[in-house]
């Protein structure tokens, strides 16, 4: 009795329908697993990078030598350097411009960054959604799954004359196998979705942060960009 309602054996003996369903939650399960380790070790790399960035950026260094950097190593460096060179280099246009107004330079430089931002948010939430989705639908698909097999399960009872636990329990466990499943997919999820959003809002807070005192800095600066040549450096 122990090995014909064991889990393996419970799987094996389900109809077809209720199979299909336990395939898709696994697969479902599987993806949400892969989406969850690669978010987060790519979150654990985006606060590393922005750390390290902005020790560099408080460190008292020329802002023209971090803008070199960053533009040297787009690539791999992280969001927070991403925006601080979309905002200098749009900066150091419009000063090549012979653009005097201080606002218009200010203006221009808080868009850039401000673009750089929602790429940077973009890139940062991507695949969140799902792990959202998974967390709402697989409990509902695994119900699915269940009623299906009772419905099965009964309906292979009727044209039985005497009907016992014993009889009945075997096709009821089968189809609550699928609610298991359901539930084995959705709750890491859930848990997993509502760790990241809070990471993901702490990296937005910080980055947003990071434009507000940027622009500062530049405002301070402005005066005397508009006074020296326009590849003279300006500080932090």
């Amino acid at each position: 009795m122990n090995q014909d309602l064991s889990i393996i054996q419970l799987v094996l003996q389900a109809s077809f329908v209720v199979q299909i369903v336990m395939g898709v939650l696994l697969l479902m399960s599987l993806a949400s697993w892969t989406v969850i380790f690669g978010k987060f070790f790519g979150l654990g790399r985006v606060r590393t990078l922005n750390d390290d960035f902005e020790r560099e950026f408080w460190s008292g260094r020329n802002l023209n030598d971090l803008y070199g950097m960053a533009a040297e190593s787009a690539r791999h460096a992280g969001p927070m350097e991403r925006i601080f060179a979309s905002g200098m280099r749009e900066f150091l246009k419009l000063r090549e411009r012979r653009v005097t107004d201080g606002g218009a330079l200010l203006d221009g430089a808080r868009r850039a960054m401000r673009a750089s931002f929602q790429r940077e948010m973009d890139a940062v939430e991507s695949h969140l959604s799902f792990l959202a989705t998974v967390g709402s639908v697989a409990p509902y698909i695994g119900l699915f799954g269940t009623v299906w097999g009772i419905m099965h399960a009964f309906t292979g009872l009727a044209n039985l004359q005497q009907v016992t636990l014993a009889t009945v329990a075997p096709g009821i466990a089968e189809a609550l196998v699928a609610t298991a499943i359901g539930l084995f997919a959705a709750i890491p999820a859930v848990i997993a979705y509502n760790r990241f959003a809070r990471d993901i809002d702490r990296i937005a807070i910080k980055l947003e942060t990071f434009i507000e005192e940027f622009s500062n800095i530049l405002h301070r600066n402005i005066g005397q960009a508009q006074g020296v040549s326009p590849g003279q450096p300006a500080k932090v």
